[in-house]
């Protein structure tokens, strides 16, 4: 089985890489943290002139169509550099939805603009800390207005629409597509560990709004959205995990103490050494999630729990023993270290936490065994 992606892909990835290497993105991340907000509108420019907002979307609704293979070396270039941009919200969750589930009407309407970079979308799942189910939807939609508060919501501050999980007249689950600067909708920003991948909270208030139908179950739809999710976000922290791992082998070999470099002392190699494996194994595991999502044939929430539940693991190792191989200088303000360690922190709680995708994990394999 050839799990390697085809040459067009890996062109895609090297053009990815050295776009966001030339646009200097931690001082960026680096900034929000310092309060100055996120600057990131020529990122943004660069990254719709790539193409890539509409990597995924269909040509018939203004997307290239290159597909989730593209997407996935996208997510994981997005990763390394840390670029704090509203892609994954946009390009992983909203235009998603409206792929999954939305009318033609909705999909003619806002996906153009999704991939044009006109317009950037969100998700709004959560209703405060719990876990991801059926019972923790309280939002109300009748009569084609929306009212209840999610939060939080990633670049919800920001994004023009949002898909919006809620419950109709008779308590069944829904999606909502939500214009955000319609009346009825006020929204304000919330405090994070990483400030450059911004959350905030919607308080809905009467705002209209216009059902997705669904096929599917509404919440079965929910699921497979976060499925999808789970598998590009894999590849964004594989990306992560992989630039940590640079990051500290290239100090263990430069920084010396007792006239040798520390990466020769044994206590170091072993904890590189543990980065690497857990990071070959998350990547292998976010492949299979990409074979998945581009050829429909294998499980794909079992591929996507797998891809998820080791991605995050890795990450948040990576990103750990990055600080302590630097040592003192790792726990500083003025390190970099640090922003790598927040971003892992946060994408570790987006779209399900680990417990979350463990407990997907093992009914996916439940399920696969009983069939």
């Amino acid at each position: 089985m050839n799990l390697e992606f085809s040459a067009e892909s890996l062109e895609i990835r090297d053009q990815g890489r050295r776009f966001l290497a030339g646009q200097t993105c931690l001082p960026k991340v680096r900034a929000a943290l310092d309060g100055g907000g996120i600057d990131n509108a020529a990122l943004w420019h660069g990254i719709v002139a790539q193409g890539w907002t509409g990597a995924a979307i269909p040509e018939e609704y203004g997307g290239h169509g290159i597909g989730y293979e593209a997407l996935c070396v996208i997510a994981e270039e997005l990763g390394r550099s840390l670029a704090p941009v509203p892609f994954a919200s946009t390009a992983f969750l909203a235009a998603e939805a409206l792929m999954l589930a939305g009318s033609e009407e909705q999909k003619e309407a806002w996906l153009p603009k999704l991939a044009s970079g006109e317009a950037t979308g969100t998700f709004a799942l959560s209703e405060g800390p719990g876990a991801i189910a059926p019972g923790a939807v309280q939002a109300r939609f009748a009569d084609g207005r929306l009212s209840g508060t999610k939060w939080p919501v990633p670049d919800g501050d920001t994004a023009d629409i949002a898909i919006v999980a809620a419950r109709d007249a008779d308590g069944r689950i829904v999606q909502v597509l939500v214009d955000l600067g319609a009346e009825g909708v006020t929204r304000g920003s919330l405090d994070t560990l990483d400030p450059s991948r911004p959350q905030a909270r919607l308080n809905f208030d009467g705002a209209p709004a216009q059902v997705l139908q669904s096929n599917e179950d509404p919440w079965e739809t929910v699921l497979s959205l976060l499925d999808r999710a789970a598998i590009l976000t894999a590849f964004e922290e594989v990306g992560g995990a992989q630039a940590c791992l640079d990051m500290a082998t290239a100090y263990a070999k430069e920084r010396m103490a007792f006239g040798r470099p520390i990466g020769s002392n044994q206590a170091i190699k072993h904890k590189l050494a543990d980065v690497f494996v857990a990071l070959e194994l998350a990547r292998s595991n976010a492949y299979m999630g990409a074979l998945g999502l581009t050829s429909g044939e294998r499980d794909l929430t079992l591929a996507a729990a797998t891809a998820r539940v080791s991605s995050i693991q890795a990450f948040t190792l990576a990103a750990s023993e990055n600080i302590q191989t630097h040592g003192g200088i790792g726990f500083t303000w003025e390190a970099d270290p640090q922003l790598y360690y927040r971003r892992a922190g946060a994408l570790a709680l987006t779209n399900g936490t680990l417990g979350f995708w463990k407990d997907r994990l093992v009914t996916a394999i439940e399920r696969r065994d009983a069939a």
